[in-house]
């Protein structure tokens, strides 16, 4: 019996995948992107992981490696959902897309 991957079903039913990093076009939209990873789950390390990788494709990983003396695979790897970069990576990759992370007081409940 031949199993079908996941994707090869949704291109199949006439599903296209979708990538975040086709839509990420000026620095103003992967700034937005990325405050709302650290609006919304400030707390999913791999999501901000991801949410850096996605923003670091759209710009380019080759130009963001360059720019930051990082190979492209330690990126790649750093970058994904199950990574977990250093503080001086995540600090590193910032830079070199172009943003800051900005720090505000977090509003406590209860």
């Amino acid at each position: 019996m031949t199993q079908t991957s996941p994707l090869a079903s949704e291109l199949a039913a006439g599903f296209v995948p979708y990538d975040v990093a086709e839509h990420l076009r000026t620095p103003e939209e992967m700034a937005a992107y990325l405050d709302a990873w650290l609006e919304e789950a400030p707390d999913d390390v791999g999501g901000l992981a991801r949410a850096l990788g996605d923003i670091a494709r759209a710009k380019g990983m080759t130009q963001v490696a360059k720019e930051t003396g990082l190979s492209r695979e330690s990126l790649y790897r750093a970058l994904s959902a199950d990574g977990n970069p250093s503080f001086a990576t995540v600090l590193k990759v910032t830079k070199a897309l172009g943003l800051r992370l900005h720090a505000c007081a977090a509003v406590i409940e209860g």
